[in-house]
């Protein structure tokens, strides 16, 4: 038999493998540029177009609270008014009662304040509140730098006049509820001191604040 020779057992060596040619694609220098130029302007193109969108919601929500300010000065004028006329006759009665002793003894007798001689129609020391909602979510909504400082100056004094107003009860009540004014003999100096915080804090003050509501609304209408 013949022997095979080692080398009849070595397997074929395998085809050298080609290698794939790459493609390079070399791009100049104003390729690269206009890329840049591109996504800068896709930037600021995105930034303008949300600039503008949050501009249009704020001026749309100040535009709003400006308009519930506005009703709420309408009403408030219109409350103002009624109490003025109210406040009106409350200081005719008081000072009907300041001039006339009979009376006195009737509004201050067995240790009691009959303040019905006094206040009428169903009413306190107040017509009725004057608003101040608006006001209040407008300036927590930081309104301040996006309407006319001297709008800022005229609503800033018209509130503050109503906080003024608002005063009147507390001011009044610790006249007749002390415990000087259950003394009959101290009844007309009474009468006076409940007069004069109803002059000081909100009769006297009252003319000038519908003035303020007139000209604020007519500067709202402007936005």
């Amino acid at each position: 038999m013949e022997e095979k020779s080692p080398a009849s057992h070595k397997k074929p060596l395998p085809a050298a493998k080609k290698h794939k040619q790459e493609v390079y694609i070399l791009r100049d220098f104003r390729e690269y540029l206009g890329e840049s130029a591109l996504i800068i302007f896709s930037v600021l193109l995105a930034l303008i177009v949300s600039e503008y969108i949050n501009n249009l919601h704020e001026k749309s929500q100040t535009k709003e609270l400006m308009e519930n300010i506005k009703n709420e000065l309408i009403k408030n004028k219109k409350t103002e008014e009624a109490q003025y006329i109210y406040q009106q006759n409350v200081i005719k009665r008081l000072d009907s009662a300041i001039n006339d002793p009979k009376l006195q003894q009737k509004i201050v007798s067995n240790g009691q304040f009959h303040y019905e001689y006094v206040f009428s129609d169903g009413h306190g020391v107040l017509y009725n509140d004057l608003s101040k909602v608006a006001w209040e979510v407008a300036k927590s909504q930081n309104i301040f730098p996006k309407i006319d400082f001297k709008l800022v100056a005229q609503l800033t004094s018209i509130y503050d006049d109503q906080e003024r107003i608002a005063k009147l009860e507390d001011k009044v009540a610790s006249v007749f509820l002390s415990y000087e004014s259950r003394n009959p003999a101290n009844a007309r100096e009474t009468l006076i001191l409940i007069r004069d915080n109803y002059r000081g804090w909100a009769f006297d003050r009252a003319p000038g604040l519908i003035g303020q509501y007139e000209a604020a609304i007519k500067a709202i209408d402007g936005y």
